[in-house]
Formats: structure tokens, C-alpha cells, sequence
């Protein structure tokens, strides 16, 4: 697994173990191709999840999206490929902020992307790329929808607004507060990723979603609700970003149908319950 030590790799790792699996930590830089290749030799595992990116689209540099998820994606294909018999499975985690501002929602993996920020277009050159690999690799891409969790990191937007009930602030920093967005677990993302590992179909793109959005006030009435908190919201027109999603909610039947297939569900907590999570466990 790359990206072991982020916010998904910490819980994927901790699923994973308890699921059975031995789950070996990638360690090498991805944009040092000496070392990787020499790792991934190493390990010799059987599946592969690729986790490390640079997620964050308000992210600084816009270079180091390329740098990062595209070519550290290229260097990590290049060490499977020259590493012997190839894993059984490779999932690639790219995101749903590949396509865009779009208004056929919920959005089926049939819709064209369009994406509108560095960290979208990073994403999808990258699963374009990695198609050179595909006779080589049974490589299947994941486009994860909003989510999150304990650990997130707070410059993003949920743990954000945790932090600030759970600290008992009188106010809060807001941007757009009409967007509509699905705001799911990291819990469930984990197991999506764990299940396409045996049973997704090389060469498929998959939604990772659950199909139900919530606009920005129901989070803080949730979060109200769940710590008897008000907390006043002063929309902060430094927060709104130019190019951001409106709507961005998925179809997960294409994925639903896999896993129904091979007798699984995949089981989807509420948005009450992940931020219940959340206030009660800032810690892994």
C-alpha cells in the first residue's frame, strides 16, 4: 500500500489487519525510482492499493500535483511491471472531482469528465496514463466521493467544522455554503477499496459513493444537534474558491452490482454517525 501513513491508509491498514491481511507499508519516495523499484522487488505482494497523492486541491503547488500523482503514479506502474509476475490486483485511487461541474447528477462512471482544478486534471491524466499498463496489469480505478472521518486532517472542511463544535466556538469561517455534496465514511471508502481488491474487474472505473447529498447547513444542524452547540457562520468570500464543485454526487450501482455478485454489500453509516465518530474519537 502507498500512502500507508495519510488519512486513508491509516484506516485502510487498520481494516485491512483485521480482515486477515498482511499489509506491507510502502516506504520509498515515488518520484525516487531507484528505491521504489527496488521495494516494490522486495515485497512481492499479491495486491496493490495506491493511496499517496497530494489531495488537497487548494494545495500550494500546482506542479507537485503532476509531480506527485501523476509521474509518482508512472515510477510506481514502471517498479510492478519490472518486479516478476504481476499482483493479482492493482487498485488506483484517483477522485470523483474528475468530472467537474457537471448536472447529470448522480453522476454514473459513463459521464465525461471535466475537471476544473490541478489536483482534478492530476487525477485524470493519471488513469489515462496508467492505460499504457493495462495489458501488463490488472489495474482498476477508483473515484472516491467526498469523505471523511477521525484523523482527517482539519484544513479540511469537516474536520474543520468538528473542531470548531467541539471546541464550543461562537463562529465559524464558511465559503460556499449552497454546494451540494456527499459526505461519506472513511470507513466505507476502506472496505470499497478492500473489496475491488478481489473483486474488481481490471480495467473498470468505479464510483466510490453512497448517492446522497447534503448541502453544508445540514452538517452544521447535525453537528449542532449531536453537541447542543449553535455556532454562528460568517461566509468568508477569501474561502470561496473560484473553480468550486456546485454538485458533485455519485451512482454507486455499477459497484453495488459487483459486489452483489459475489455475495457483498458494503455497508454505508449514516452522515449523524461519521460525525458522531468523529466527536468522540479524534484519534485512531
Amino acid at each position: 500500500m502507498t500512502g500507508a501513513d495519510g488519512f486513508t491508509g491509516c484506516h485502510f491498514h487498520v481494516l485491512a489487519q483485521a480482515a486477515g491481511h498482511e499489509v506491507l507499508a510502502l516506504k520509498a519516495d515515488l518520484l525516487d525510482k531507484v528505491a521504489l523499484t527496488e521495494e516494490v522487488a522486495a515485497a512481492q505482494a499479491e495486491a496493490v492499493l495506491h493511496l499517496a497523492a497530494i489531495s488537497a486541491v487548494t494545495h500550494a503547488d500546482n506542479r507537485a500535483f503532476y509531480n506527485v500523482n501523476l509521474f509518482g503514479t508512472l515510477n510506481l506502474l514502471d517498479a510492478l511491471t519490472a518486479a516478476g509476475p504481476p499482483p493479482l490486483s492493482v487498485v488506483l485511487a484517483s477522485s470523483a472531482n474528475v468530472y467537474g461541474n457537471c448536472s447529470a447528477s448522480p453522476i454514473t462512471e459513463l459521464q465525461p469528465p471535466a475537471p476544473v482544478n490541478h489536483y482534478a486534471m492530476s487525477k485524470l491524466a493519471m488513469e489515462h496514463m496508467a492505460r499504457n499498463y493495462s495489458e501488463q496489469l490488472p489495474l482498476v480505478i477508483a473515484r472516491p466521493f467526498n469523505y471523511t472521518g477521525p484523523t482527517q486532517p482539519a484544513s479540511f472542511l469537516i474536520p474543520k467544522l468538528v473542531a470548531h463544535f467541539s471546541r464550543g466556538d461562537a463562529s465559524v469561517d464558511l465559503g460556499n455554503l449552497d454546494m451540494l455534496r456527499e459526505f461519506n465514511d472513511v470507513r466505507m471508502v476502506c472496505n470499497a477499496y478492500l473489496q475491488l481488491l478481489q473483486h474488481g474487474q481490471p480495467g473498470e472505473i468505479y464510483n466510490v459513493c453512497s448517492g446522497k447529498p447534503h448541502r453544508l447547513q445540514f452538517v452544521l444542524d447535525e453537528l449542532s444537534r449531536l453537541t447542543g452547540r449553535a455556532i454562528e457562520v460568517e461566509v468568508n468570500p477569501g474561502l470561496v474558491r473560484k473553480n468550486d464543485l456546485q454538485r458533485l454526487y455519485g451512482n454507486p450501482d455499477k459497484l453495488d452490482s459487483t459486489l452483489a455478485a459475489h455475495g457483498m454489500t458494503l455497508h454505508r453509516p449514516s452522515l449523524a454517525d461519521t460525525l458522531q465518530s468523529m466527536l468522540d474519537a479524534p484519534e485512531l
